[in-house]
Formats: C-alpha cells, structure tokens, sequence
C-alpha cells in the first residue's frame, strides 16, 4: 500500500471512530435530556422510535444502498433464534433508557462497565465456557468499582440502579445467547442484517407494551411537544443517531478489529462520563470518580488477559 493510500485508510478509520463516538453519546445524552430535561416521561415510547428508525434505515442500507449483501433467513429455528434475541435487546434498551430516568449519566456509565462480568457469568451458566483464574480475577475491581461508585454517588436511586443492572445483565445475555443461537456457520447473520431482522420484532413487541404500560403518551407528546417546540425534532435525531451507532459500530469493527472496539468502547465510557458532568452538572465526589476508575481498569485489565491468553 502507498504512502497515500495508508494516510486515506488512516484518515478513514479516524473519521469512523470519530463518527461512531458521536453517535454512541450523542444518544446517551439526547436519552437523559429527554428522558429527565424535557419530562419526555416515555422510555418504552423512546425505545420503540428507535427500533423503527433502525427497521427502516437498516432496509434502505441494505436493500437499495447494498452497504452489506442482503442476508435471507433460511429457516424457521433461525426466526425464532432472532426473535428469542430481539426479545432480550428489547429488554436491555428499555431498561438503560428508564435507568436514565433516574441516575446520571455518570453513574449509569459505571454500572454498565460492568457487562465482562455478566458476560463471564451468563457464558459459564450458559455455555459451560470457563475463563482462566486471571481473568476472573480481573473481574474483582469491575464490581468492587461499581459497589464503591454507589456508596459515593449523591444521586444513587434504587430502583434506576435496579433499571441499570437489569439493562446491563440483559446486554450480557444478548451477546452470548447471540453466540450460542447463531454459531451454525450456515445460518450466521452480520451484525446489520442481525439488526434488520431484529428491529421490526422489537417494533411489535414493544408496540403493545407502549399502549399498556404508557397509556397517556400521545396526549403527553402533544402537550410536551407544545411546550418544547423542538421535542419532536429532537426524538427524529435521537431515533436516527440510534441507527447510526449500530452502522457504525459495525463499520468499525470491520475496518479495525473486535478488540480495537472494545477498548475504544472503555474510553467512550470514560468521554461520556467528562461531557455529561460538563452538561448536566450533576454532583459527583471523589468517591464516586475513584469507583468507576477501578471499574474501568478492571475492565481495561480483563480485555488484556483475554487477548494474552489468546
């Protein structure tokens, strides 16, 4: 490769991760704004926007743009294993976006830091897939981070916290039922065509959920959306930058690598807690920052024995 193409390769990845981080906290943050901001008291309602955003993007990009070859599903067992999926990501994104109803955007970044841990769990229970005694170990200050992180946060709310494990336990368990009901070479799915399938089926489940468990939502849209000239435009850019995470997600992870994402993941974790500090201005103490420090580099230290041991 010449020296120019190298600098336009590395000039693309950079504008990626750019893009990708963006995206990642921009929806974060879009999420607590309207979640606890605007009153926008919806998250079921919120997650459905995005789901629909992500069913309808995902067909455009794949079906008329060809960013990826259109996967077909080829059977009936494949079907349900994508639904089974949907069903638990369903869980997942609805349980961080009520958690933000309540928690900042800090504090929910340290408690989702720990999906390794749940992973690790969820992949034993599951898969009988045991880890090596160090990276178990490394496991230790990922809680140990969080519990401390807890104890020193003066805005610590029971059931957002319960909301935020649920939500982060759900994302573990997404990812190694993923492995375990897509690991037939025949049968797998990339990440887009995964999410092209999946959206459509989290529309529909979370549908009637919308209806039973926020009744009141589109006279309160109306009403908010009175009041806040610039919600309804809001939610659109919200639902749209939901998409655009996962496409970009995937575009990273092609272009660079697995383990490139995930300890770029761990500093966006970190970039997101400085910018929602600086934007919400919620209180934070030394506590607090010390916890999710250890969780982070507990985090940083299990990624590294994993690739060792690899």
């Amino acid at each position: 490769m010449s020296s120019a193409q190298s600098e336009k390769q590395t000039l693309f990845i950079a504008s990626l991760i750019i893009f990708w981080y963006s995206s990642n906290i921009g929806v974060l943050l879009l999420n607590k704004l309207l979640l606890s901001n605007y009153g926008f008291s919806f998250p079921i309602f919120l997650t459905m926007c995005h789901m629909s955003a992500c069913a309808v993007l995902s067909y455009v990009s794949i079906v008329f743009l060809k960013i990826v070859p259109f996967q077909r599903i080829k059977s009936r067992s494949q079907f349900l294993r994508i639904a089974t999926l949907s069903i638990v990501f369903c869980g997942s994104v609805v349980g961080g976006n009520i958690s933000l109803r309540y928690l900042p955007v800090s504090f929910n970044q340290a408690v989702g830091a720990t999906t390794p841990f749940f992973t690790a769990l969820f992949a034993y229970l599951i898969t009988q897939k045991r880890e090596a005694w160090i990276t178990y170990g490394c496991l230790v200050p990922v809680v140990a981070g969080v519990v401390i992180a807890s104890g020193g946060e003066p805005s610590f709310h029971l059931y957002g916290f319960i909301m935020c494990i649920g939500a982060t336990a759900a994302r573990a368990f997404k990812s190694v039922l993923q492995g375990v009901l897509l690991s037939n070479e025949g049968e797998k799915l990339n990440s887009m065509n995964l999410l092209l399938y999946m959206s459509p089926i989290a529309v529909l489940v979370l549908l009637p959920a919308t209806l039973v468990m926020e009744p009141n939502m589109i006279d309160a849209t109306i009403t908010l959306a009175i009041t806040h000239r610039y919600l309804v435009l809001l939610i659109l850019i919200n639902s749209i930058m939901a998409y655009g995470a996962n496409l970009l997600n995937f575009l990273v992870t092609k272009h660079t690598s697995a383990l490139t994402l995930q300890v770029l993941g761990n500093a966006k974790g970190a970039v997101a807690v400085v910018i929602s500090i600086l934007l919400f201005r919620n209180p934070v103490t030394f506590i607090g920052i010390a916890g999710y420090a250890m969780t982070v580099m507990g985090v940083v230290a299990y990624g590294e024995s994993k690739r060792r041991i690899k």
